[in-house]
Formats: structure tokens, sequence, C-alpha cells
């Protein structure tokens, strides 16, 4: 059967199960786009800006599992994919990103849209392919989808000529790719694991440090069943929420610059740390030299490239998480280490968080702690980066994997409303919130038309303190409160949304957040509530530059009255 190669590309993608896809229009990629409606099984997303169709895959792949998928055209438009690819790549995230390219007798002549998409992007992809003949659509297409969804995830692009999409050939699809060079290690080695059961077996303070590879090898069960098992607290890095339920009597929260205090001072205090499916990147270890000094170390990680990057592992496991952790639970032994939960639990006692300082100021803790209470824990939380990207982490109980989506390697702003859109799209029966910063929502609030006008019914919580808030608050701490460049002379996020066409109300006291809130949730279609936070409340426990995990500030206690605390008897 002869089709173009546009027609190709949609019969692979309808092959590979592809039900949605983000993108926006080009000359390039015009014959793609004259196919799809031949193709009433792939929905078509309008995003406003490429980098909204990046961020949106991210977020729908996130959610459900399966590879996200975005079109751009050539030139401009798939280089404004980057900063989406980037992010995907850094949090090992499956998308596929299919861009037009000039005509193959114009490739290199700085033609008009060209740029070498492939050459951009080759340290940001997995892979990437330039197709130069219809006839191989579809086994690349093949091949594309094979490796952004096994062994580590990640990002790969296919850059087509224009020609190439409009060129006949015959179509037949796969059913397997033969890539020899290619074997992902998905079973840790017996002795490896021998190694590690007998470090956890004799271990007296043991601590697991859960991230973002449990979720994604769907080990969390199998992650639980090894802290029961070993009686073993667990800390989780910040795309690791989830993975183990946060209302666990085991669950620390999260390490690192703004990990709990309890977190990293039981990983301080730990003679064996379990690491498995994270990276030891810098926010987790802070400084590396006095990271779990006392601890030995079992480090499992997918990708072989990530064992001793960062941190020297006494046993390293390269495997899938949830084959390792299935591996481990055979072999240990059932545990209690009394002396040792004793002491974590009067460390959290001592270093509660806190998310209502009693005072009449409107605190953006506060906000997020009554997202959770009307969610009741059981919505997909999307944030930026910053301030509002930290108190989502802090002070919302992850109870299930995937559920907080946020830009955790490349540190986005912008990120959330896309990301939310695609969570949405992706899980159409779940409540989506995005909590956003009122620096980074700017960044892509275009795609509040995209809400509109697909009907997408996200929930968008605008922290708006009028400072760009984290880089505010290390000017503060670190630059003798010099604020130069962070403060903010924002529009009327009222105004705006509601031009855009989405319900929106302003919220100044902390009597009217929870209404607001239920409002929102009651409202069909997206909602925005611009919540008027304290200009200079600050992020803590925070741990400063070149200070090892246990050196963290806490918030100042002369600043705390009464109120509510997070801690795990509270949920």
């Amino acid at each position: 059967m002869k089709l173009s190669g546009a027609q190709i590309v949609c019969e692979s993608l309808v092959k590979e199960g592809v039900d949605v896809i983000f993108g926006y229009p080009g000359g390039s990629v015009l014959p793609l786009y004259d196919s799809l409606p031949q193709y009433p099984q792939l929905r078509h997303i309008l995003v406003r800006h490429e980098q909204g169709a990046a961020h949106a895959a991210d977020g729908y792949a996130r959610v459900t599992g399966k590879a996200g998928v975005c079109f751009a055209t050539s030139g401009p438009g798939a280089s404004n994919l980057v900063t989406g690819i980037a992010n995907a790549h850094l949090d090992s995230v499956p998308v596929v990103a299919i861009t037009g390219q000039v005509a193959r007798q114009f490739i290199g002549k700085d033609a008009f849209q060209e740029a070498d998409i492939t050459g951009i992007t080759v340290p940001i992809t997995k892979h990437n392919y330039l197709v130069r003949r219809a006839e191989d659509v579809a086994a690349t297409i093949k091949e594309a989808f094979y490796l952004a969804t096994t062994g580590r995830p990640g990002p790969v692009l296919i850059d087509i000529p224009r020609d190439v999409f409009t060129e006949q050939a015959n179509f037949s699809y796969p059913n397997r790719v033969n890539l020899p060079g290619y074997q992902p290690k998905v079973h840790g080695h017996p002795l490896q694991i021998k190694k590690a059961v007998k470090l956890i077996n004799e271990a007296e303070r043991p601590v697991i440090i859960a991230g973002h590879g449990v979720a994604m090898s769907q080990g969390c069960d199998e992650l639980k069943q090894l802290a029961e098992k070993v009686q073993a607290p667990v800390v989780r890095t910040l795309l690791g929420a989830g993975c183990f339920p946060e209302n666990h009597v085991l669950s620390l929260g999260m390490l690192g610059m703004h990990g709990t205090a309890c977190a990293n001072l039981a990983v301080d205090s730990a003679d064996l740390v379990i690491a498995v499916g994270m990276q030891f990147d810098d926010r987790a270890t802070a400084k590396v030299s006095g990271f779990a000094t006392r601890a030995q170390i079992i480090h499992c990680d997918i990708d072989p490239a990530e064992i001793g990057k960062n941190l020297k592992a006494t046993v390293p496991i390269v495997g899938d998480a949830k084959n390792v952790l299935q591996e481990l639970n055979k072999g240990i032994e059932g545990q209690t280490h009394i002396d040792w939960i004793e002491q974590i639990d009067e460390w959290h006692h001592e270093h509660l968080l806190v998310a209502d300082k009693g005072g009449t100021g409107l605190l953006p803790q506060y906000v997020v702690q009554q997202i959770y209470e009307a969610t009741r824990g059981e919505a997909i939380i999307t944030t930026g980066v910053g301030q509002n990207q930290m108190w989502a982490a802090q002070h919302y109980c992850y109870k299930k994997p995937n559920t907080l989506v946020s830009s955790g390697g490349l540190g986005t702003m912008g990120f959330e409303l896309p990301a939310g859109i695609g969570a949405k799209v992706g899980c159409p029966d779940e409540t989506v919130w995005i909590i956003a910063g009122d620096g980074g929502f700017q960044m892509t609030l275009q795609e509040l038309a995209t809400t509109v006008q697909d009907d997408i019914a996200v929930k968008i919580a605008i922290l708006n303190n009028s400072y760009l808030g984290m880089v505010r608050q290390w000017q503060e701490l670190f630059y003798g409160r010099r604020y130069v460049a962070t403060p903010l002379s924002n529009p009327d996020f009222i105004k705006l949304a509601e031009a855009y066409g989405v319900s929106a109300v302003r919220v100044i006291n902390k009597s009217e957040v929870a209404p607001a809130i239920r409002q929102a949730m009651n409202t069909p279609g997206p909602f925005l509530i611009d919540f008027q936070v304290e200009p200079e409340e600050n992020v803590y426990p925070m741990i400063a530059p070149g200070s090892a995990i246990a050196e963290f500030i806490e918030e100042p206690r002369d600043r705390v009255t009464m109120g509510e605390s997070r801690g795990i008897s509270n949920f």
C-alpha cells in the first residue's frame, strides 16, 4: 500500500497507540497537518507556542506512562521546542518530537526557516534522526518510540524534510526493532544483589532514598514492601514524590536543599543509604563531601552512567528499580530498628514544617495546604520552579506516584501551565491543580487560550508575591537584601484570565482561601485564582551553598507563633 510520508507518519503513530498530539503548524509540516483529518484517532491540540507543545507532551507522558508526542515546523518552530526537550531529557521523560525540515535540496543552504535541529538537540535527546526517504519513516518512528520508552526513558527527535512528507512509499509497519548496540540492563547482577542484601540485614540505621526511577519502573509496591520489612525510613527526591505514600509512618518527606530537617538529619546519621532510581544530584546531596559520611551506600539505577558519577557507591547495582527491589525483598530479613525509629520520631517532632503561623497575612504554604485539604491528596499537581515548587513539594501530601509533575533537572520556569494541560489531557478524570509563581506563569500564560479552545479544565493557583521569589530570597539571605531585577510589576491576572475566557477570582485574606478553592473545583472548565501572598515569605528549611546536608537554615522561631504544622501525624 503506497502512502505519502505524511500519511505514513500518522499511520505509524496510530500503530504506536498515540491518541493526542500537541503542536503548532507551519510551512514545512503543512503536508503532515493536511493528513491529520484522515486520522480522527489522533487528537491534535493547538498550543500557542512550541515550548508549550513540548511541556504538554512531557506532562502527558509523566501521568500516563506513555510517550508524549509534539509537532513543530522547521527553523524557529523546531528551536522553540529545545527548552522542553532539554527538560524532558534531564527528567528522563519519554517524548517523541516530530519536526518539519526544509526540502532536501535546500538543506545546508541557509534556506528560509532552516535550522539544524538534529545538530542542536544532540546533547539533549536520547537519540535523533533526519529522515531522508519516505520509505524509512515507519521504521524510524518504531525505533523512536522504543528508544524513548525503554531503559532510561528520554526524548527522541525525528526531523523530516518537507518533500519527504509528500513523497510516496510502500507502508509496512515493523513488528520489532533491531538495535544490537542498544541493550538496556534491567536486572541487577546477582552478586551485587547478594552484597546489598548483606548490608541491609546488618544495618542498624538504614535509610531509603527513593527517586523518580521508582515511579517510572512501577516499583512503588516493592519499595513499600522493602521499607516495611526492613523498618527503614524513606526520604525522597523532588521527583520521587508519591512513590512512597507520604502519610505512611516511615515517610520523612523530601531531602536536600529544601528538604525536611528530619529527612536530612536521618540521611546524615544513617549507617546505610539505599538509593533507588535517583542521581545524587546537587540539590539532593548539598556538599557531596558532607553527604551521609557515616553510611555505606547501595545505589541502584537503570543508567550505568549515573553510578559513581556524583557519589561513590559501596554496592552499585545497574538495573530497573522494580526488578532490583523484587530481588532485594527475596533476600532481606524482617527487622526492627526501635532506637533508630525513636530518634527519627524525636527529630520529626522537633522540626515540623509550619504552614500557618497564626498571623493575619496570607501565606503561600497555607494555600498549598488548603489545596491538599480540598482535594484530599487525590489531585495531580503541576508546578513551576522556585518558591512555588518548593512549597508544593513540602506542604502537599503525595500518596500516589506521578502526582507531582515538576521540572526537576532543568528547573524550567513556565513549565507549570502547559505541563498541567498535558496532565489533564492524559488523565481527564483527575483533578489537576497548577501551582505557579507570578513570574514563571507569565512565561507561558498564552496557553490559557489552549485551555479554553480545547476545554481543558485545569485549576490554576498563582502564588503572587510580586517578586521573582526564590531569587529574591537568595538576595535577602546572601546579597544584603539588594533586590536587583526581582521586583515584578504584574498585570491584573483576573482581567487577563477573563480576556482569555477563563473564570478567575482574587484572594487577599486567609478566610477566602478555602471558599475560592471550592469555587474553582465546582466550576466547569479552567479556573484561575490570584492568591496575593506575603511578598517576602521564604522557603525553609534551606541549605546554603557549600554547606553539608545537616547544616540547614530553619525558620526563625520568633516568626512562628501558632497554627498548623505539616507533619506525618497530620495526615
